[in-house]
């Protein structure tokens, strides 16, 4: 248990519910518990209780949403999931209860249609929040963003099963997540939401991905690309030489020139900053903070997402066969698009439990009419706030 009592100084902790039990929500329990202000409510989770003994509060773990919702003054979303976990954050905004999510797939699935019925925000630690967070102290020195990059050090489209359960096991995450990490879906996801989220586009589907060993160089090639079609972009570089952080390319007004060349930030008109970390559950600290003080959103999905992240086979897949779960898979890798380019695309958070109504070949793109999508709760929001129909 705590050692802290509910009530301290006068006030009372706020209670915080959780929604998944695994190695980011473990990390997070123990960080909770630390804090004098804020106290662990219930953490839902849809695994055996019984069988927990790894969790740090098995006390607090339920499979009641009811029991995770009652007397919660927020809720953090750390599973992964997007369908069961959509639900559940709907009946927590119904009951005007604000949500910070860590689930980047989530967002982009049905991020926008939670985001329209209440507030709802992406957490800073992983790359998005972190892009989000950036961006505010650059705007608040007056710069102008154009590009907002996530930083990658490996990419292999279609890894094998034996090298993700070497990396998996030497991690301590699991083969689903480590393998939408190396093949792409992760940072095409993670770039899509920043794109809703930050109002910036993105240069191609499946994004430019440039390949640079200098953050500064990257970041001014892609602000080039920016001042082309006008707009900001959401992009990465790849290099085993950058740090696993994000970074901002801005400019700003010529006046200001001669103090960042003394600051050493360069000739411009560019100017790169970088954060050269992100540690996922430790930051999202700092948004519980934020939320809790009535802080505005740090960054979702937005009410009308312009971008999403289509489903491309890795490998020839027959009429019939069951895709139990896209995301993290050995069938299918995520690519970012532009909706109004490819409005019938499937976008990956839809297909789990799909079955394919015709042969798919590698490197082909999967779009409505070729797979039978359940019925779902995220179905439904993705069509109430595309209005494409499935």
């Amino acid at each position: 248990m705590s050692q802290f009592p509910k009530e301290i100084k006068g006030q009372e902790r706020k209670m915080i519910g959780m929604i998944g039990s695994g190695f980011i929500s473990k990390g997070l329990t123990m960080l909770i518990e630390q804090r004098e202000d804020l106290q662990l409510h219930r953490v839902l989770t849809r695994s055996h209780i019984e069988e927990r003994h790894d969790f740090p509060r098995r006390d607090l773990l339920t499979n009641s949403p009811e029991d995770l919702l009652e007397g919660a003054d927020l809720i953090l979303e750390a599973s992964g999931d997007i369908s069961n976990s959509t639900a559940v954050l709907e009946m927590a905004l119904e009951r005007s209860i604000p949500i910070i999510t860590m689930n980047a797939e989530l967002q982009i699935t049905t991020g926008s249609y939670l985001a329209r019925k209440g507030f709802i925000t992406e957490a800073e630690g992983d790359q998005p929040g972190c892009l989000a967070a950036l961006r505010e102290e650059v705007l608040k020195m007056g710069l102008s963003p154009l590009v907002y990059g996530n930083l990658k050090n490996f990419l292999n489209h279609n890894p094998t099963l034996e090298e993700m359960r070497f990396w998996a096991g030497k991690s301590g995450n699991s083969v689903e997540n480590i393998t939408s990490f190396t093949d792409g879906t992760k940072v095409q996801i993670e770039q899509a939401l920043v794109a809703n989220g930050l109002e910036a586009a993105i240069i191609k589907p499946g994004l430019c991905g440039l390949a640079s060993d200098s953050v500064d160089a990257g970041g001014i090639e892609l602000a080039k690309k920016a001042k082309a079609i006008g707009q900001p972009v959401s992009d990465y570089l790849l290099s085993a030489k950058i740090p696993p952080g994000v970074f901002v390319t801005a400019e700003c007004d010529p006046c200001h020139k001669v103090y960042l060349r003394y600051y050493k930030m360069g000739e411009g008109p560019y100017y790169t900053f970088v954060r050269n970390y992100h540690l996922c559950h430790f930051e999202a600290m700092k948004t519980i903070d934020r939320v809790l003080s009535g802080g505005k959103v740090l960054i979702n999905n937005s009410h009308q997402p312009r971008v999403s992240v289509a489903a491309v086979a890795k490998r020839n897949l027959p009429a019939g066969y069951l895709v139990k779960k896209a995301i993290g898979s050995f069938d299918l890798r995520g690519v970012a698009v532009n909706i109004r380019d490819l409005p019938h695309h499937i976008p990956i958070g839809l297909l789990q439990s799909a079955r394919l109504t015709q042969d798919i070949q590698a490197g082909e793109m999967i779009c409505f009419g070729m797979a039978s999508i359940p019925e779902s709760l995220a179905l439904h929001c993705w069509e109430k706030v595309t209005g494409i129909n499935g």
